[in-house]
C-alpha cells in the first residue's frame, strides 16, 4: 500500500465541508488538512481566508490534491463578496496548485451554473453555461479557470456541480426531488473523484443521487470513475410526506428554480 494522499478541504466547516471532512477522515486513506475562514481546534480545522493568497500557497504545500468547497453566496454583494471570495479565492487557489504541484483540483461547483435551462431540457456537462445568478455566474467562471489551469498547467480539474445538499440528509420540496444528493452520495461521489484516473485532467459533472426524477442523466459516471449513487430523493419524499403532509411548491419553468 502505498503512501496516503495529503488534502487540503476549503470551506471545511460549512454543510457540504464538514461532510467531506469527517467522511474522508474516517476512512482513513487520507492526510486531510480542513481549512475555514474561522478555525476550530476541537474539529483540526485551521484558519483559511481564500483571498489570503499567501496563506493559500502555505496550506496547500504538499499536497495532492484539493476540495475546493469555500464559497459565497450573497446575490446583494457581487463586488464585494462574490467576486473577492469565489473568484478572487478560487484563482488564488489554482495558482498556489501550480506553484506547489497539486495534481488535482476538485471543485464544489453548482446546478445554478446552467440554472436558467428550462425543466424538461435535457442538459449534458457540455452544454453552454446558462447561469441564473451572479453566485451561478462565479461558478461558470471558476470552471473555466479549472479548463485554463488543465490545458495550460497540466492540473487535473474536476468540477462537481452539486445539486441540493440541506444538510439533515433529507429532501424538503418538490424541486428538490429533481437535484437532491445525500451524505452518503456526496461523499463517494468525492471520493471517486479523489481516485479517478489520473488520465482525467477535465471534467465536469452533476452531483446528484439516483433520483427516479433526476433534471440530470448521471448514468455515465459509473463507468467514467465508478460513481453507484445510493439514494433516491423520490422514496424519501414519499416517506416525508406520509410523515409531515404536501412537501413545499418550490419548482419553476427553469432548473435553477428563478422565477
Amino acid at each position: 500500500m502505498g503512501p496516503r494522499k495529503r488534502m487540503l478541504i476549503t470551506g471545511a466547516s460549512g454543510r457540504i465541508g464538514s461532510c467531506l471532512l469527517d467522511g474522508l477522515r474516517q476512512t482513513g486513506r487520507y492526510d486531510i488538512i480542513g481549512a475555514d475562514v474561522e478555525p476550530d481546534e476541537q474539529k483540526e480545522v485551521v484558519q483559511l481566508d481564500v483571498t489570503d493568497a499567501s496563506r493559500m500557497l502555505e496550506l496547500t504545500e504538499g499536497v495532492d490534491t484539493v476540495l475546493h468547497i469555500a464559497w459565497a453566496k450573497d446575490e446583494e454583494d457581487f463586488l464585494g463578496r462574490v467576486l473577492p471570495i469565489n473568484v478572487t479565492g478560487a484563482y488564488h487557489l489554482y495558482e498556489a496548485a501550480r506553484t506547489n504541484g497539486v495534481k488535482r483540483v476538485i471543485f464544489a461547483s453548482s446546478n445554478h451554473a446552467t440554472g436558467y435551462y428550462k425543466v424538461g431540457k435535457e442538459v449534458e456537462p457540455t452544454d453552454p453555461y446558462r447561469p441564473d445568478s451572479f453566485y451561478g455566474l462565479s461558478k461558470c467562471y471558476i470552471e473555466l479557470l479549472g479548463r485554463l489551469y488543465a490545458d495550460k498547467h497540466g492540473i487535473s480539474s474536476i468540477n462537481m456541480r452539486i445539486g441540493n445538499f440541506p444538510g439533515d440528509d433529507r429532501p424538503h420540496s418538490e424541486r428538490a426531488k429533481h437535484i437532491w444528493i445525500s451524505e452518503r452520495d456526496l461523499l463517494q461521489l468525492s471520493e471517486r473523484c479523489i481516485e479517478a484516473d489520473e488520465g482525467i485532467k477535465f471534467l465536469c459533472l452533476y452531483g446528484t443521487s439516483a433520483n427516479t426524477d433526476n433534471y440530470y442523466n448521471i448514468d455515465d459516471l459509473e463507468e467514467l470513475i465508478g460513481y453507484k449513487p445510493q439514494d433516491d430523493a423520490s422514496l424519501l419524499l414519499e416517506e416525508e410526506q406520509a410523515k409531515q403532509g404536501p412537501l413545499k411548491k418550490d419548482e419553476t419553468e427553469y432548473q435553477g428554480g428563478v422565477r
